[in-house]
């Protein structure tokens, strides 16, 4: 039986992780990954002028024609958004670029003056044409598809280098999973924790044998302005940081993509996000500020990495 090999390297402003149930097609694996990591980063970084997103953005008020990879994020951005009633909002990009996100994180200004308050366009203006491969975007939009695309990655990726190189995959970018192929015996193991860098430190293990695991933090992705802190999920409804009930999520699902959604979804709702987890019946661990941890739909009790 061939043995597991794994491989990490930088992408995407975080760490990207790929795991090959045969070591011997490893390689093969990590080029296919590398590939639909390239594609996605020219299709919707915020941070490239040479982006698909970027030049979408400098055609508002027109119908503009754009790459598939571009096409089929928004359409799967747009999904998430109906999915959530709006809580996971793609409109958020002048938001984000407000609290000082307009760059990659690690060269944000660590303070910077206090931010306005203003809601999201909200998602339903966006306009799409699937015969054209068009998007319509009104003046004053800008689209962040943080929550939505590095998972859609994850999911294209693990599934792509499984077609090429058979046996199991296992992709992660930054904490967005996705496992496709023949799992190792009990499932591939799983480090969860509110840094995905310090998961073999601090975190719990879970076994995943096929499909999506997403994690989300607000505690990684800080910085200060006006004094006060703020981190990288915002609600919509406000053109803010969501506020702090929960301090990670992580939720599996079918695909990483909801999976994303969710954990995305939960820290926005707050409170709410319990009962709204339950009532998709996906398994979930949500981390209260304060440490407290709520398990639902069979997350499993902790067993240390």
């Amino acid at each position: 039986m061939a043995s597991p090999g794994v491989t990490t390297f930088p992408a995407l402003g975080t760490t990207a992780t790929v795991i090959a149930s045969d070591v011997g097609r490893l390689v093969e694996a990590v080029t296919v990954v590398r590939d639909e990591i390239d594609q996605i980063d020219r299709a919707c970084s915020r941070f490239r002028t040479d982006s698909d997103l970027a030049r979408l953005h400098r055609s508002p008020d027109r119908w503009t024609t754009v790459s598939p990879a571009l096409f089929e994020a928004v359409e799967v951005a747009l999904g998430a958004a109906r999915a959530t009633d709006g809580v996971v909002d793609p409109t958020v990009g002048d938001a984000v670029r407000r609290m000082g996100y307009d760059r990659d994180f690690a060269r944000i200004a660590p303070t910077g003056p206090r931010i306005s308050s203003r809601p999201a366009p909200g998602w339903r203006v966006i306009e799409t044409d699937p015969e054209r491969c068009a998007i319509r975007l009104p003046a004053g939009v800008a689209l962040d598809l943080g929550a939505t695309a590095k998972a859609l990655a994850a999911d294209h990726a693990a599934a792509r280098a499984v077609a090429v190189i058979g046996g199991g995959v296992l992709v992660s970018l930054g904490g967005d999973l996705a496992a496709f192929g023949d799992a190792p015996a009990g499932g591939w193991t799983v480090s969860i924790a509110d840094d995905h860098g310090d998961a073999l430190r601090d975190g719990e293990v879970v076994g995943i044998s096929s499909g999506g695991l997403a994690t989300s933090s607000t505690t990684v992705r800080r910085w200060m302005r006006g004094g006060m802190p703020v981190h990288h999920v915002v609600d919509p409804m406000t053109g803010r940081p969501a506020a702090e009930v929960w301090r990670t999520v992580s939720v599996t699902a079918a695909r990483c993509v909801d999976a994303n959604t969710a954990t995305t979804a939960a820290i926005v709702l707050g409170e709410r996000a319990v009962g709204w987890i339950r009532s998709l019946e996906l398994p979930a661990r949500l981390v209260r500020t304060d440490g407290r941890i709520v398990r639902l739909c069979g997350w499993p009790e902790a067993v240390a990495a």
